[in-house]
């Protein structure tokens, strides 16, 4: 059941029209689930307009063009999306700060990119210890892995 919490927040953040048919932001949602990637995730919404669904990911940040790591974020809930409704994703929508909207395609270029991001994180893996790739409090502190890491900075 979607809460009229969701549909407030849907409203401020001016997601697309539709019905939202999974949020991930009222209360905590199953986890989407790839087979051809063995990857799972959680998007924070997925809006169906049109027999279409839509994955959408609200981040904080005022960002003028959408960051790369967001970019592969939503890619793998569009892969998820088209994997669980089993229906093609043409693109999922980035939100920032509730002002600025980015609609990204999910063609073969970012499909492609997508693919070869999983393999090269599963190389790293497999071949040597993860290393932190920042020097931000902030996202140390905003991590979902800072219990388990033992290069937190804070």
């Amino acid at each position: 059941m979607i809460s009229k919490k969701v549909n407030k927040i849907k409203t401020i953040n001016k997601i697309q029209d539709g019905k939202i048919t999974y949020s991930d932001l009222n209360i905590p949602a199953k986890p989407l689930f790839s087979y051809r990637y063995r990857i799972a995730g959680k998007p924070d919404y997925i809006v169906e307009n049109n027999c279409q669904y839509v994955p959408v990911e609200v981040k904080t940040g005022n960002h003028n063009l959408p960051q790369k790591n967001h970019v592969l974020q939503l890619a793998a809930y569009c892969q998820l999306v088209e994997e669980t409704y089993k229906s093609f994703v043409p693109y999922g929508v980035l939100v920032y700060n509730k002002s600025k909207q980015f609609k990204i395609p999910f063609n073969p270029n970012l499909r492609f990119e997508l693919e070869h991001s999983i393999k090269d994180m599963r190389y790293i893996l497999q071949t040597e210890l993860p290393t932190r790739n920042h020097n931000d409090q902030n996202k140390c502190r905003n991590c979902s892995m800072r219990s388990y890491c033992e290069m937190k900075i804070i």
